[in-house]
């Protein structure tokens, strides 16, 4: 191998509507509908008193209204259960809440990186702006808000350029077909600068999130020339790494079980970083096979009392992640894996090589942008941006579903990016 450089409403209704369009419309449950619109939900006057006094905030909920969900907000509280305040949707009777909290409304939620609602959304129906809350049931004296939109209608144009650019319609439907660090620039750019214009430069750290580490996943594009799932641009890992830290492998550290062909490519002409945070590459020896590995590490290893999972002889050992975890190669399928000692648990890492060195490339310049950004300043939103990002080029690191006889469904990378104790985002 070699090393190279480079309260109330529980009679609550609501309106929904969709906008105009061609295709054909049903009927369900007293509500019309155009098929292939998005979805929008609006509130009456009636409704909104004696919660919202703001005039365009009502306007707003009266007239375009609020998309159903979308890939980072979701209203369904609002829909569901209508306007309650803080105060009534945590039962405080005891004033334990903060002042400032106490009479904002329960609008809807943040959808973290898998799914499932976060951070709730506060709408001021005084003065109309909106901000996040974590419900801490049994201390609600440690409640806080963070900034989050100066208005329903910025909180609806941020969520949806944000939803295009993941898309690749609407407004960023010119970068479809477009990868490399010009596409990335190009396309946080566009999304920074509209952020900016709609919070008067002072764009909260949720959407500045959003512009500087969504775009990433522009930087390589579907596998046409490599066999694997990504194309990356020449060079990625030697421009982002400091000199010497990308290993190239030559073929005679190839195992006779390493047969996909384009695992062996990408390993001998690309490589992969020594070390990158929750990562260090095996480099003293040529790659062994798991079963090799274990007959390498002596009968008085620790490890020697797990059994090896099934076809452990075609497993390449690459290296290894944290708390006893090898990461291993599919010698067949070229796909990547992590092997848990501890749990003699066999799970998904990534697709193949070339998204596990995307992932290793996305964490390597997180770091670099949050020196620039403080993104790490809102930690479980970096988080939640960093697993999105990489679940756009290989869904299968993020996704739980079961893949192996002894899956439990966690998954290493997301696992490591909410980790804020151990600090791995950190610059």
């Amino acid at each position: 191998m070699s090393t190279t450089s480079g309260t109330n409403s529980t009679s609550h209704t609501h309106t929904t509507s969709r906008t105009h369009g061609t295709d054909a419309a049903h009927t369900t449950g007293g509500t019309t509908a155009t098929l292939g619109t998005p979805v929008t939900f609006t509130l009456t006057e009636a409704q909104l008193d004696p919660y919202v006094t703001h005039a365009p905030t009502r306007r707003w909920l009266t007239g375009p209204g609020l998309p159903d969900v979308g890939g980072l907000v979701t209203f369904e509280t609002l829909r569901a259960t209508g306007l309650r305040t803080v105060a009534d949707s945590t039962g405080d009777t005891a004033d334990r809440l903060p002042a400032d909290l106490r009479d904002q409304l329960v609008i809807g939620g943040l959808l973290g990186g898998e799914g499932p609602e976060t951070e709730s959304v506060l709408l001021d129906g005084a003065t109309g702006e909106i901000t996040t809350t974590y419900f801490f049931h049994d201390r609600l004296d440690l409640m806080d808000r963070r900034p989050f939109a100066p208005s329903l209608e910025k909180l609806v144009r941020f969520a949806t350029a944000a939803d295009e650019l993941a898309a690749l319609r609407g407004q960023f439907a010119a970068y479809a077909g477009r990868y490399g660090p010009e596409a990335v620039a190009e396309a946080s750019g566009d999304l920074l600068a509209l952020y900016e214009a709609g919070a008067d430069g002072e764009v909260p750290p949720f959407w500045k999130l959003a512009a500087v580490i969504r775009p990433l996943a522009l930087m390589a594009g579907p596998g046409t020339r490599s066999g694997l799932a990504l194309d990356l641009p020449p060079r990625l890992l030697d421009e982002e790494f400091e000199t010497g830290a990308i290993v190239r492998f030559e073929e005679v550290d190839f195992p006779s079980a390493l047969v996909h062909e384009p695992t062996r490519r990408f390993l001998r002409e690309t490589g992969l970083p020594e070390e990158c945070v929750w990562f260090s590459l095996d480099t003293d020896v040529p790659l062994p096979t798991l079963a090799e590995h274990r007959a390498d590490t002596g009968e008085d290893s620790a490890e020697s009392d797990a059994p090896l999972p099934e076809g452990a002889e075609g497993l390449i050992r690459l290296g290894h992640l944290v708390e006893d975890t090898s990461l291993v190669l599919d010698g067949t399928t070229g796909a990547v894996l992590a092997w848990s000692e501890p749990d003699a648990a066999l799970r998904p890492l990534n697709a193949d090589i070339s998204t596990l060195a995307f992932t290793l490339w996305l964490i390597r310049r997180e770091h670099t942008l949050d020196a620039e950004h403080d993104l790490t300043e809102a930690y479980d939103q970096l988080a939640a941006t960093m697993t999105r990002t990489l679940a756009a080029l290989d869904p299968m690191a993020c996704d739980p579903t079961p893949r192996t006889p002894t899956d439990d469904g966690w998954r290493y990378w997301p696992e490591m990016f909410e980790d804020e104790a151990g600090g791995g985002l950190f610059a």
